[in-house]
């Protein structure tokens, strides 16, 4: 796992130098982050790629036998926070790390969309942040009705995701909603 993190770590950190536009704007006065925004996106990545979804337990895992190689690790409630604020550079270097992969260059596709339930009863969308988006209707593949967004994703016939969009629900109603 080491091997994994300092290629990761290497790999991110020379595409940080070379995108210095690709990090999150930071003022140029004020306290600095221990942990640097390549270590931050290598955690993540390697969370991801051991399969790791409780990030407070990826922590403690790090934490037990990463250690020497991350010294200043943040307790999880900063970890969630940096994450959050770095998604369009996580995006940025994982596209960047797929495109140097064997599998980007294939030339098979697969396409495929899926509901993304927003909620149950109309209450709980309505209090959504999504209540004005989600919509109402019915999904033939899962044979049910649902309120809320579809997922379309492209893939690899590998299962490398190669673009996504997130669109409003299926428009079709076939019913009232209740």
């Amino acid at each position: 796992m080491a091997t994994l993190a300092t290629a990761l770590y290497a790999t991110t950190d020379d595409m940080l130098k070379e995108h210095p536009d690709l990090a999150p704007w930071r003022p140029p006065v004020g306290i600095t982050h221990r942990l640097s925004d390549a270590e931050l996106v290598t955690l993540a990545t390697m969370q991801a790629i051991v399969g790791y979804t409780s990030e407070a337990t990826w922590l403690r895992r790090t934490c037990a036998h990463l250690r020497h190689l991350f010294p200043c690790l943040p307790q999880q409630p900063g970890y969630n926070k940096r994450l959050r604020k770095a998604a369009g550079l996580m995006r940025s270097v994982n596209r960047i790390l797929a495109t140097t992969t064997s599998v980007w260059s294939d030339d098979v596709r697969v396409v495929g969309s899926t509901p993304v339930e927003c909620g149950r009863s109309r209450e709980t969308v309505e209090r959504s942040d999504l209540a004005g988006w989600a919509e109402y209707g019915y999904c033939a593949s899962h044979s049910r009705f649902f309120r809320g967004l579809r997922l379309h994703l492209v893939c690899t016939l590998q299962g490398l995701p190669i673009a996504f969009a997130l669109t409003r629900g299926p428009g079709r109603r076939t019913r009232d909603p209740p």
